[in-house]
């Protein structure tokens, strides 16, 4: 049962997302404590394969208040955690010119963190506003449907 925790909604705004693969995170305690007070986002963030790892680089996990003098960086490389095989094929598939590794969403996993990643291939200007006209369509679609509903019901 996976309870999320947080998504990135801007990934979705900003890419074409192509792929979707799932990860484990190398956290610290006070971090894991943080996460369940909810103080985590993860705009801005991407990762990145490097020398047969896969590194999260600016999630932005805010410190633990009730830490004692341990605490962590804000917004720290964390390793995600992944099979060599599924990291061979991601740099495979990013060294594809365009794309890029967005983590979309965190949640939880029987009581770990997991990271949902996508592959995902940049938008142009042109491509957003369309999404954001198809959106707004359907949302105007759906509000005269519900209202035809309401009277005649």
């Amino acid at each position: 049962m996976a309870a999320e925790i947080t998504n990135n909604r801007k990934a979705f705004h900003d890419f074409h997302i192509e792929e979707r693969l799932e990860a484990g995170i190398e956290l610290l305690g006070t971090e894991v404590k943080s996460i369940r007070a909810g103080h985590v986002n993860l705009r801005g963030s991407y990762a990145r394969v490097e020398k047969g790892q896969v590194f999260l680089y600016d999630a932005d996990i805010q410190p633990y208040l009730r830490a004692s003098h341990e605490q962590h960086e804000p917004k720290r490389r964390r390793r995600l955690l992944l099979h060599k095989r599924e990291i061979a094929n991601l740099f495979a598939e990013i060294n594809v010119s365009g794309r890029t590794l967005i983590p979309l969403r965190l949640y939880w996993k029987n009581r770990v963190v997991k990271v949902e990643l996508g592959i995902g291939k940049g938008k142009h200007a042109a491509d957003k506003r369309t999404a954001l006209k198809d959106r707004e369509e359907s949302r105007e679609m759906a509000r005269t449907v519900a209202g035809f509903n309401r009277r005649s019901g």
